[in-house]
C-alpha cells in the first residue's frame, strides 16, 4: 500500500518536510517512490505537484492526516472532485 506522507529534511532547528509517495512499510527517511511537494512549517509555505498527487490518489494512495490537511488548504481535493466529475460524463 502507498501513502502520501511527510519526510523530514533540513537541519536542527530548521526543519523542512517533503511530501512523498512512499510504501507503508518504509521508514520515515526511507526510499520514496516520488517526491510530490514540500512543506516549510517555519515560513508556512507549501508547494504541491498537484498532477502527481492526483495520480497517486486515483491509484489508491492514502494521505496521512497532516498531508490531508495541507492538501486541503491547497485545494487539491477540489481538483480531484472536478477530475472525477469529468470522468463520470
Amino acid at each position: 500500500m502507498v501513502k502520501l506522507r511527510l519526510k523530514r529534511c533540513g537541519k536542527k532547528q530548521r526543519v523542512i518536510y517533503r511530501i512523498v509517495a512512499i510504501d507503508v512499510r518504509s521508514r520515515r527517511e526511507g526510499r520514496d517512490l516520488r517526491k510530490v511537494g514540500f512543506y516549510d512549517p517555519i515560513k508556512n509555505q507549501t508547494y504541491s505537484n498537484v498532477p502527481a498527487i492526483l495520480y497517486f490518489l486515483e491509484k489508491g494512495a492514502q494521505p496521512t492526516e497532516t498531508v490531508h490537511s495541507i492538501s486541503k488548504k491547497g485545494e487539491v481535493f477540489r481538483e480531484l472532485s472536478i477530475n472525477q466529475m469529468t470522468f463520470m460524463k
